[in-house]
């Protein structure tokens, strides 16, 4: 008996799973400076600062400040704002604004991302073999409502429901986002569930404990991946190998 036919439901990560930025966040800070007249900022201080500035935005406002019931559009201001203090630029008001739309627009579009070629044949099989398939990501909503349909993951045709942090209020790992998922798949048992991702803490654990099956993706072969096999996981190359296990009797 194959995998698949016991299993009803099909989770996935997007980031890392499904798709990858592309090019380096410097570029699209580059881009927006350069459009207003203004020489590129420093690509590594830039990248420093905005890890320093996301970390801080997510511990003090959550799930892209569900909580605070903050708009989406003044969390990023903030946390770009931030990015650029740490990396040594302060802009007037005037000019900030105007680098910000042009950042927030980039990362709002199809424009930074690039989608993995087994991303949507894996989606649409996975559909077409009587399977529901849902997204569970941290991000926010412009990733369900823009960002995944710009890039051809569309909902009705690779993929059933989402879940996504800044809608839900509740973010990887926390079990609660995959009980949400299990919820909205409706009268589906998390034994007859798989989730796919990539990441051993976000995904595998926490989708294994309330009972879902899991494996992760190692698509950029990371150092990680042989610690991930001996604690057990099942780690696959990418979407392809996935459908492959599951249609085996394996």
């Amino acid at each position: 008996m194959s995998l698949l036919s016991r299993l009803r439901c099909i989770t996935v990560d997007v980031t890392g799973t499904l798709i990858a930025y592309k090019g380096e966040l410097g570029d699209y800070y580059c881009m927006a400076a350069k459009a207003v007249g203004l020489p590129c900022p420093d690509y590594k201080r830039v990248h420093e600062g905005f890890k320093l500035a996301y970390t801080e935005m997510a511990k003090k406002h959550p799930c892209f400040g569900f909580a605070a019931k903050m708009p989406n559009i003044v969390w990023w201001k903030t946390c770009v704002r931030d990015s650029f203090v740490r990396a040594g630029y302060e802009y007037d008001e005037d000019m900030f604004e105007k680098i910000f739309r042009r950042i927030y627009a980039s990362f709002g579009s199809s424009a930074p991302y690039t989608v993995f070629a087994d991303s949507q044949p894996f989606l649409r099989w996975a559909r077409e073999k009587g399977l529901k398939v849902g997204i569970i990501s941290n991000a926010e909503y412009r990733y369900q409502d823009v960002i995944l349909p710009a890039l051809g993951l569309n909902q009705g045709s690779e993929w059933d429901f989402g879940v996504f942090s800044g809608l839900e209020g509740v973010e990887k790992p926390d079990p609660r986002i995959y009980k949400i998922a299990l919820e909205r798949a409706g009268d589906i048992a998390p034994e007859e569930t798989m989730h796919i991702g990539d990441s051993m803490r976000k995904d595998y654990v926490p989708a294994k404990s309330v009972g879902m099956n899991a494996l992760l993706l190692d698509r950029f072969k990371t150092p990680d991946a042989e610690e991930w096999r001996k604690s057990g996981a099942i780690v696959l190359p990418d979407l392809v190998a996935v459908q492959q296990l599951l249609s085996s009797g394996k």
